[in-house]
């Protein structure tokens, strides 16, 4: 989608939205995490709130195994705005994506039952209170607290939630402005509805470039995460710099970074997180540890065979859990078929090992795929283009309905081909 000019320049431009969202709505708060963009955003919307002479929230959720940096940053941002902001320094037992663990694909940020390894102890004015919030429980998915704290902060009135994200830094985020299916705010592209609640997102700084943030910060001589001077220093692009909960998915492959610039949190992220030490030695590099980029199978073994292998290395939990992913991928391709590398239709119960086409393709299905994301320990299966699923009571009921529909295939295969599957 190509680019329109405004006219004006990126921060004139989102000077002129913030003020639109102070004259339309009665609350407003920030979703800050202390990373360069949301610093930013934290910057326009204080100053506006100062002329102004409103208060905003400011939700900073703390996730305990983050950098020094980090928190210094925050205690900082917090003292410069505190004659304008309303801080929620949340440090709640919130579930977290673990990607370099199989046997433990989650963990719990401020865990109090294991606080004798926590990685640091609770900061000054926390909310730390597990019944402080009425919506609140014990091993939330962090995208499940976020809308539900807005909903709770807004009190029933309008109001707005700035984000500062920006839709140059990965497509997901491109695609939450570009959604043109999303409801906004008087059809303003930058502005989107959460579902379920009075409160909308505003995006003002979705069209500024990495450069941007460094010109604003430059200029304005503005108060920024110090981390990033380090991971300059380390050796990486300013496009390469990224400030989150490093145990994710694509996060990942930056744990490394951690032993080079904060050893002694490293020391304590090593007993706090499991798999954290072979994740920070394995996941930058292509191949079987990581499941990146190129993947091989051990001999007189299939892509199939191979796949069955590791499940039954897993945790029962953790196979379960894959073992109905794999069935909802195989299931969906049984009864619509694919398009093959040579352009012909086919519709079948048995889906090839490997596709030979000249390249992999995520509209053909394979156990090549599976077993791919297997080893990239995927637990979300987004390598066979499942979506992240929020956890819940419908999704354990529709978790089990699945399983009794993969038991059910599973003894129909047996009984009219002699053909077992996982």
């Amino acid at each position: 989608m190509a680019k329109n000019g405004l006219g004006i320049s990126v921060y004139e431009a989102a000077i002129e939205r913030i003020k639109i969202v102070f004259d339309s709505f009665e609350k407003v708060y920030v979703s800050f995490s202390g990373g360069k963009d949301s610093s930013v955003m934290l910057h326009l919307v204080a100053d506006e709130a100062r002329k102004r002479g409103r208060r905003i929230g400011c939700l900073f959720v703390d996730l305990e195994a983050q950098y020094k940096y980090t928190v210094d940053h925050v205690i900082k941002m917090y003292g410069a705005y505190e004659d304008v902001i309303d801080p929620y320094w949340i440090c709640l037992p919130i579930a977290l994506r673990n990607a370099v663990s199989v046997f433990e694909p989650k963990w719990e940020c401020w865990d109090i039952e294991k606080k004798t390894i926590w990685v640091r102890d609770y900061p000054e004015k926390c909310i730390s209170d597990v019944n402080f919030f009425h919506f609140f429980r014990r091993g939330m998915e962090f995208e499940d607290f976020v809308p539900k704290f807005g909903d709770w902060y807004s009190e029933g009135k309008k109001t707005a939630c700035f984000v500062g994200i920006r839709s140059d830094e990965s497509l997901n985020r491109y695609r939450t402005i570009a959604n043109k299916k999303k409801e906004k705010y008087k059809n303003f592209g930058w502005t989107t509805k959460i579902h379920g609640t009075s409160v909308y997102n505003a995006y003002p700084i979705y069209d500024w470039r990495t450069r941007d943030i460094w010109i604003y910060n430059s200029k304005l001589k503005a108060e920024y995460n110090h981390l990033y001077d380090v991971m300059q220093q380390a050796g990486l692009s300013i496009h390469q710099q990224r400030i989150c909960q490093p145990y994710g998915d694509d996060q990942r492959k930056g744990l490394w970074l951690y032993q080079v610039i904060e050893p002694d949190t490293w020391s304590k992220v090593l007993a706090r997180v499991n798999g954290a030490n072979s994740g920070s030695n394995f996941v930058k590099y292509p191949g079987n540890g990581s499941g990146q980029i190129k993947i091989t199978k051990p001999e007189n073994h299939t892509w199939e065979s191979f796949s069955n292998m590791l499940i039954e290395t897993m945790p029962d939990k953790i196979k379960e859990h894959y073992q109905t992913k794999i069935h909802v991928f195989l299931n969906w391709y049984e009864k619509r078929g694919w398009v093959d590398s040579e352009g012909l239709r086919t519709v079948s119960r048995i889906i090839p090992d490997e596709n030979t086409g000249s390249k992999e393709s995520k509209d053909i299905p394979s156990w090549k795929r599976i077993c791919k994301m297997l080893l990239r320990n995927d637990y979300w299966a987004k390598t066979l283009s499942f979506a992240q699923t929020k956890d819940g009571f419908f999704y354990k009921r529709y978790m089990e309905r699945v399983k009794r529909d993969r038991d059910k295939r599973k003894l129909e295969i047996l009984r009219k081909a002699g053909r077992g599957w996982i």
